[in-house]
């Protein structure tokens, strides 16, 4: 659907006078299926290059990942995901897209607002629908103002602010959120009046490791003797590791996996996000960007992990298992995606959202961007200020968290003040911690 208005270019703040763009034209468009491949595409990765990151694909930005969520029925109007990309053309080619969902709750989201919709339903307000600029389920950092190549990155990220403002109007929806974001784009989105949230994940660098001893030796001693004790334990009871990825995934592969995935799901937080069409979907369009680490024992599969692979890094997503065995967890899901990212040159492994205990494992702390844009001024406001006290306790936390990683110090050379951003978020309150733990 187009968008009522004229596309306007925002100012410094939400109540800046706004600049006509008359050349650009801004349309709704209700799933992947209305937006060549190749064209959304190469937006995502014009954009990844423009705002300075290492993946020259990003695996959960292609049409494949996203069309196929749209396609098994995970995202749609009935799950509360409800396709709305805002699409900037110019004479009929796109200059901008970003993937945007129209919202009917906060879940699958990993950035946590569930006490903002409650203080506001409480204050009278409808805090729903809300605009959801996102990879649904998926707390991967990656562009979100996905800029075709050739195109002003300014002009083209302003027509889609303006787009999403406008789509907010014409669907009565609250706010507009903007999650896991590059840092570039969460400056750029703090200049045209969002208000910044940054929350923490750990993820593993790869210091030029030949090996994982190589690894392990640059972890203090007791430390090093406590992995290698908890992968010995792991695989006690007879259990071996599988590595299966491209032409080897088979359907028998994927209802394991699904297996797995779906009981643990269902332990969690009672209905599972993905179904088994979209995983099979996974396997059919981008096999060769997909691992599963595998676990049998007594010739059948009991655990397993599924991880999307880019050109840098290895994103692990989610596990599960059918028997409990000591320390399974954390060798299918961390030192297996280790290993992996070790032999084929990654320079990181990213493990999901939340996870403490990552830390013992040798995964750091690192910083993670949202913008949100409020209509409403009062909740606007009361927002603001509960971000202001967040990011000082997040700060608080990440410099205390980066003094526990098992690294010696001799070889340990970040530290607090390395982390990328200037602002972060906080620890969730106690009413924003409904979020299922999905991942590795």
């Amino acid at each position: 659907m187009d968008i009522p208005g004229e596309t306007q270019r925002s100012g410094e703040g939400p109540d800046a006078p706004a600049e006509t763009v008359t050349e650009l034209q801004v349309r709704a468009v209700p799933g992947l299926a209305g937006i060549a491949a190749a064209e959304w595409d190469a937006c995502a990765t014009s954009a990844e290059t423009l705002s300075g990151g290492d993946e020259t694909h990003n695996p959960f930005l292609s049409h494949a990942f996203l069309s196929s969520l749209e396609d098994s029925g995970c995202v749609s109007r009935k799950t509360g995901w409800l396709p709305l990309h805002v699409a900037v053309e110019r004479e009929g080619r796109l200059v901008g897209v970003a993937p945007c969902y129209l919202k009917s709750h906060s879940q699958g989201e990993y950035v946590f607002d569930h006490g903002w919709a409650d203080a506001y339903e409480r204050a009278g307000g409808s805090y729903y629908p809300k605009l959801q600029v996102s990879v649904p389920f998926t707390p991967v950092t990656g562009p979100r103002f996905l800029i075709a190549p050739g195109q002003d990155v300014n002009e083209a990220a302003s027509a889609i602010v303006a787009g999403l403002r406008a789509l907010r109007a014409e669907t009565k929806a609250s706010s507009i959120h903007v999650t896991f974001m590059q840092e570039r784009e969460w400056d750029q989105a703090g200049a045209l009046g969002f208000l910044q949230r940054v929350d923490q994940q750990f993820h593993w660098d790869n210091a030029g490791y030949r090996t994982f001893e190589d690894f392990l030796a640059a972890l203090a001693s007791r430390k090093r003797k406590a992995i290698r004790r908890e992968r010995r334990d792991a695989l006690a009871n007879g259990i071996t590791i599988e590595h299966v990825t491209g032409a080897d995934l088979t359907p028998a592969h994927w209802d394991a996996f699904y297996a797995f995935y779906a009981d643990t799901g269902a332990r969690k937080w009672g209905r599972p996000y993905l179904n088994r069409t979209f995983f099979g979907l996974l396997g059919e369009r981008m096999p060769e960007r997909v691992l599963l680490v595998m676990a049998k024992r007594e010739g059948r599969y009991v655990a397993g992990a599924i991880n999307l692979i880019g050109d840098v890094a290895l994103y692990g997503r989610n596990w599960g298992c059918v028997e409990d065995h000591p320390f399974l967890h954390f060798e299918v899901c961390y030192y297996q995606a280790i290993d992996f990212a070790i032999a084929q040159g990654l320079k990181r492994v990213e493990a999901g959202a939340q996870g403490e205990h990552k830390l013992a494992r040798g995964y750091r702390p690192v910083l993670m961007h949202s913008a949100h844009d409020i209509a409403d001024p009062a909740l606007r406001r009361a927002v603001a200020d509960y971000l202001v006290r967040e990011r000082e306790h997040v700060l608080e936390a990440a410099e205390v968290l980066d003094t526990l990683t098992p690294f010696r110090r001799e070889t340990d050379a970040a530290s607090a003040s390395d982390l990328p951003g200037a602002a972060p978020e906080a620890t969730p309150s106690a009413d924003e911690t409904r979020e299922p733990k999905e991942d590795p």
